[in-house]
């Protein structure tokens, strides 16, 4: 793919510099409720201003389908990142026209600008050359720190680096760091602990790693469609019962790559899916036809606890059970937690990602306590599917034929 240009190949003093970031922070009732992407976007816009660069933000934010929509306006943006980097960010309601150039003409080394919206215009989403050149026009270089909108080939991503020189900021490399750790370079043994609802989602993400990783840990009502594909009842369950061929033919290929995979040999049970509702556990050759599998039980936890301890890294990406509502987030608290002491003691590498992901390690209280936890969702997900991501090859020395604006 050729080698990543990161801002150590930049000299930004004096420069117009194009950064896209991902400020697309969840927000309820017009407050940020998360600013997990912001402040780890700010080392990036911080060195590029404290070298004298005259840095120009770029994001999208949420779904507004090429229309302006006020409540998705990125203007109250401007204030957090202003009060975070205790540094004046000024701001545009649009990211083209005359305005905008206006703007980047008063802009004076080291201050930072941000732009609107940049999904209020349909060339975003559309990666419309036209647009692509427009924002590329405002800019001297390209830094794309937006990894998680990294396997989007739009015009804020992949359009403006035909353009321009480009190089991924700090984020971005952090990120692409912790995966190489991952896969491409890991300490072995490596396991992978996959969880969540279906296996239809996760197909592509499962037939990579079973070829890299030693040992597989499937979680979440995933799980049942595999012990349901072999035989097991399953009550109530929710499964995919379409994919039950498919779910042998994984286990087959696990053999064939002499990939361990590890299911639940106990799961805790009830009839309804409800806070509190009265649960049990039993093996999981003995589940009732009018109870449904809710999370992994003692024994299941115990045999993956003592699997974590031999291994160096561990990839995460999704709940071993319905661990929003209690007492169905014990597996993935108690597993959480072991992980993160073993990451603690340097004994483990642990990298995980994925909306739920992140939701489940904050849930058991160990978000910072893991190597690396990925904010990006799609992007995480197609990186470990082995897919190549648009906005990062873009990036890379092999890439760099600038097109004349």
């Amino acid at each position: 793919m050729g080698t990543l240009r990161t801002l150590n190949h930049l000299s930004p003093e004096g420069k117009r510099v194009l950064l896209r970031a991902d400020l697309n922070v969840p927000v309820r009732d017009g407050q940020v409720t998360d600013t997990t992407r912001i402040d780890r976007l700010l080392p990036t816009i911080d060195e590029l201003a404290r070298k004298g660069a005259r840095v120009i933000v770029l994001s999208h934010f949420d779904r507004p389908k090429g229309k302006v929509v006020p409540h998705m306006s990125l203007g109250p943006i401007a204030e957090i990142i202003s009060a975070r980097l205790k540094r004046d960010v000024h701001f545009v309601p649009n990211c083209i026209g005359p305005e905008v150039e206006q703007a980047v003409a008063r802009l004076k080394d080291t201050e930072v600008l941000l732009l609107e919206n940049t999904r209020f215009y349909e060339g975003e989403e559309a990666n419309d050359p036209e647009f692509s050149a427009m924002l590329a026009r405002l800019g001297d270089v390209f830094v794309n720190d937006a990894f998680s909108a990294a396997h989007r080939a739009h015009a804020s991503t992949e359009g403006v680096a035909r353009h321009l020189p480009s190089f991924a900021g700090r984020l971005m490399e952090a990120e692409l760091s912790a995966l190489s750790t991952a896969l491409e370079n890991p300490d072995r043994p490596v396991g992978a602990l996959i969880g969540g609802a279906k296996i239809s989602t996760k197909l592509d993400l499962i037939g990579n790693l079973l070829e890299k990783v030693d040992v597989l840990f499937i979680g979440g009502a995933m799980a049942n469609t595999f012990l349901a594909a072999q035989g097991v009842a399953i009550g109530k369950s929710l499964q995919e019962a379409d994919m039950h061929e498919t779910a042998r033919d994984i286990l087959t290929k696990a053999r064939e790559n002499n990939c361990e995979v590890v299911l639940p040999v106990d799961v805790v049970i009830a009839e309804k899916f409800e806070k509190n509702a009265p649960s049990s556990v039993c093996k999981t050759s003995d589940i009732p036809g009018d109870k449904m599998v809710l999370d992994a039980g003692p024994e299941t936890i115990s045999l993956i606890t003592a699997k974590l301890k031999d291994l160096k890294t561990l990839v995460w990406n999704g709940p071993l059970g319905a661990f929003e509502i209690a007492p169905f987030d014990k597996a993935t608290v108690a597993v959480a937690q072991e992980a993160a002491a073993l990451t603690k003691s340097g004994e483990l590498k642990t990298i995980a990602g994925g909306g739920d992901t992140v939701s489940a390690l904050r849930h058991a209280g160990v978000v910072h306590d893991m190597t690396y936890v990925s904010t990006a969702g799609g992007a995480f997900l197609e990186w470990l599917e082995g897919k190549l991501l648009p906005g990062i090859t873009i990036l890379t020395d092999a890439a760099q034929h600038v097109i004349p604006l």
